[in-house]
């Protein structure tokens, strides 16, 4: 199995589907450690009644950007992870911290990239009217929110939606397809090519990267 750190600020409700994934049987991976940058991170009390060791390293410690990605990645190596997930970690990652683990650092943004990187993805598609938004997994990259993309689920955009439904919906996905992302990679399905990714397909009766998702639901 894998060895699997995840990275939270907050509630962790990502890393609580990986680790209902892993509980369940689904997920061949160990989630070896769970890293805040936030010692009042609602996840690390999730993540220890799991079981799972924690740990802090508080970006308000550290007089540069530099520093605390050096103090993070010392964090990180010492549970010796094969990959690290970032599930709501709210910090911009250096360019050097995401050259060192690179291939192996990946991301879950709440819009379809390469439409609405950064914050207020909800409140942006709406203001757009879009007619469907969704999540996408990607391998993480220099560039903010740009990088290889592994999965992506899509939802409807339904006339009423705010901010708070819109999110919701959103969310329910993002349960769903950051786990099948991660047993990709645990299975050694996902390959880089020309900055793209290629799965596997040979156990996948349709080897869609675009995950659908039925209206309504």
């Amino acid at each position: 199995m894998i060895r699997v750190v995840i990275l939270i600020s907050g509630r962790g409700s990502n890393m609580a589907s990986l680790l209902a994934a892993v509980e369940a049987g689904d997920l061949p991976a160990r989630i070896v450690g769970v890293l805040a940058n936030r010692a009042d991170a609602a996840g690390l009390a999730s993540a220890r009644a799991s079981g799972v060791p924690t740990g802090v390293v508080d970006h308000r410690q550290y007089a540069s950007r530099d520093a605390f990605d050096t103090a993070m990645a010392a964090a990180i190596d010492g549970f010796a992870p094969d990959l690290v997930v970032l599930a709501g970690f709210m910090r911009i990652l250096g360019e050097a911290f995401v050259r060192h683990y690179q291939g192996r650092l990946i991301n879950i943004h709440p819009s379809l990239l390469p439409a609405f990187p950064g914050l207020h993805t909800h409140r942006r598609a709406l203001a757009e009217g879009v007619r469907v938004h969704g999540c996408t997994v990607h391998f993480v990259t220099a560039d903010l929110d740009h990088g290889p993309i592994i999965v992506q689920a899509a939802v409807p955009v339904v006339d009423g939606d705010d901010e708070a439904t819109l999110a919701a919906r959103v969310l329910a996905q993002e349960h769903r397809v950051y786990p099948l992302a991660v047993r990709w990679f645990a299975e050694s399905r996902l390959r880089l090519g020309d900055g793209r990714v290629l799965l596997d397909a040979a156990q996948d009766a349709t080897g869609a990267l675009i995950v659908p998702h039925a209206a309504g639901v």
